[in-house]
């Protein structure tokens, strides 16, 4: 079985349609998301009702949880009055795991925690730790942004790294692609300028801030 995990596309609709594309060459046997689809970015309705209409399984992520506050800072009011109270109950919907038999499990951020942020510099004991009891031979979650894969011993632990809004250092969308039981990180580029000027033309807060992002795939601190 080859398997795509797509995840934390926050909003970035041309980040989405370039993976998508993608994947219609790379042709996996099934699409799974791990979350965050909407929040910060200048298309959160229009990913949501792409996921929805690709019919893609997936897990609730950290912003998406948030969605459901009313008492929320500006950026998540900004993206909840676009998304709507349907697409938003959809959202609390998903469940917190995704799993294929026990070859493969998929968290947002950690088991039973969607905010837990687990780092590529954590050493293999707390991996292991966090991601074996799920159970399965290949263990993936997102939230962090950074993909990376590492075995540890009959474990392996991958992150799917994000679509639409990459903190690594590279700027293109990132997915994650398990075949023949081997993970490995799927870069895709796409249209950085045009998903830069959705982003500072849609009157989203701290808008600057994610098109740099955009244009550097790391914080805005960082350059």
């Amino acid at each position: 079985m080859r398997l795509a995990i797509v995840s934390d596309i926050h909003g970035n609709l041309q980040a989405l349609e370039a993976v998508i594309a993608d994947l219609e060459r790379v042709a996996p046997d099934l699409v799974v998301h791990g979350g965050d689809l909407a929040f910060n970015g200048p298309r959160p309705a229009e990913c949501i009702d792409r996921v929805r209409e690709l019919g893609w399984p997936g897990v609730m992520g950290n912003m998406d949880q948030a969605l459901e506050s009313h008492g929320i800072e500006r950026r998540v009011a900004w993206a909840r009055e676009r998304i709507g109270e349907d697409r938003v109950a959809w959202l609390q919907r998903l469940p917190l795991e995704w799993r294929h038999d026990d070859q493969v499990a998929l968290v947002h951020a950690a088991p039973g925690d969607v905010w837990r942020a687990v780092f590529p510099e954590s050493g293999d004991a707390e991996l292991r730790a966090t991601f074996a009891p799920l159970g399965a031979r290949i263990a993936v979650y997102a939230h962090i942004h950074r993909a990376f894969v590492r075995r540890i011993g009959d474990l392996t632990v991958a992150n799917s790294g994000s679509v639409g809004l990459p903190l690594d250092g590279d700027a293109r969308a990132a997915y994650l692609l398990i075949e023949d039981g081997q993970a490995h990180t799927r870069r895709v580029a796409y249209d950085v300028e045009r998903a830069a000027a959705e982003v500072l033309a849609c009157g989203l807060p701290e808008a600057a801030s994610v098109a740099a992002i955009y244009r550097t795939g790391m914080p805005r601190s960082h350059g």
